[in-house]
């Protein structure tokens, strides 16, 4: 059967960077990949970058958004059997940073994906320096998506302090409680470990990560979902005024609660840009597409796009 792993985690996590690593070193053990993608918005950036490391190494496929929860997953469930009819060794699957796992869970085990797949490993991708006042939905998506993980993976952890980490350990077990999650977290459920360093052993752990089953109270995101996912296109911004800009972004409270900013920006050659309050990334790429996203929640539009120097 093929082995399908989920790698979830809250928006700017640093889930694409992890697959990059992740599906490497599957590629070096000689097995045949392919990803399932699916961004909340209709462009999706982490798939060029996947597209940008990989090449034709993997096959990759892309879950349109846009559509209500019904759709969404029947187009997860069509691409599932697609992928399961090639023949592969391993299929990633990396959902949106809102997403509800157990509908990972219950495509996965409807026929006839059943007779194809089994559950490797989910992994969750947690920030080390995790957002502190979050709102009861985001809470809800971190209890979601470290209640079934066998791993909880502590991203850019060389970046935090002892306490920082903590920190946020306290804040996963207190989300699970809000949600009155059956699981209790362990020491030895986190992956802690700076990711440019990591060994084959490392990578073996991470490979035998598993899953668990647990549960926690639901809740109905379609009526209290205020996630927004904003696009600005073709803006006459330097790599540097964007720095700025994005800086001003998440200092001003009347631009609402900002998780990430991503997109392109073009000079000399693309720049992949992906921010959150406590990192800026820009990355050299050969392909890019003139945008810049930001996702949060309760948003003002107008406020956002005149620190991007968009006019109205």
């Amino acid at each position: 059967m093929i082995k399908v792993d989920l790698i979830t985690g809250f928006l700017g996590s640093g889930k694409t960077t992890f697959i990059k690593e992740y599906v490497g070193y599957l590629i070096k053990k000689g097995m045949r990949v392919g990803i399932i993608e699916n961004d909340y918005g209709a462009i999706n950036v982490d798939m060029m970058l996947l597209e940008e490391a990989f090449g034709d190494k993997v096959d990759l496929e892309m879950v349109a958004g846009g559509c209500d929860a019904d759709c969404h997953r029947r187009r997860f469930k069509t691409k599932l059997i697609a992928l399961g009819m090639q023949g592969f060794d391993r299929v990633i699957v990396e959902p949106s940073g809102i997403f509800d796992v157990d509908e990972f869970f219950d495509v996965v085990n409807e026929p006839p994906l059943e007779q194809w797949y089994e559950i490797g490993n989910v992994m969750a991708i947690v920030d080390s320096k995790l957002e502190p006042n979050l709102s009861k939905e985001s809470d809800y998506m971190l209890c979601s998506q470290i209640s079934n993980a066998g791993r909880i993976v502590f991203s850019k952890s060389q970046l935090a302090t002892e306490e920082d980490i903590a920190a946020t350990k306290e804040h996963l077990s207190a989300a699970l409680q809000r949600f009155h999650a059956t699981r209790e977290l362990k020491e030895t459920d986190f992956f802690v470990k700076d990711w440019n360093t990591l060994t084959e052993e490392d990578h073996e752990e991470l490979l035998s990560s598993g899953y668990t089953v647990e549960g926690h109270v639901k809740l109905n995101l379609e009526d209290e979902n205020g996630y927004q996912s904003l696009f600005f296109m073709n803006l006459e911004l330097s790599k540097d005024q964007l720095v700025e800009a994005v800086r001003e972004i998440y200092d001003d409270p009347a631009c609402g609660k900002v998780f990430r900013v991503k997109g392109f920006v073009k000079e000399d050659t693309w720049f992949e840009i992906n921010a959150t309050r406590h990192e800026f990334r820009a990355t050299p790429m050969s392909i890019g597409q003139h945008v810049i996203i930001v996702i949060g929640e309760e948003m003002d539009e107008a406020a956002i796009g005149s620190h991007l120097g968009q006019t109205s």
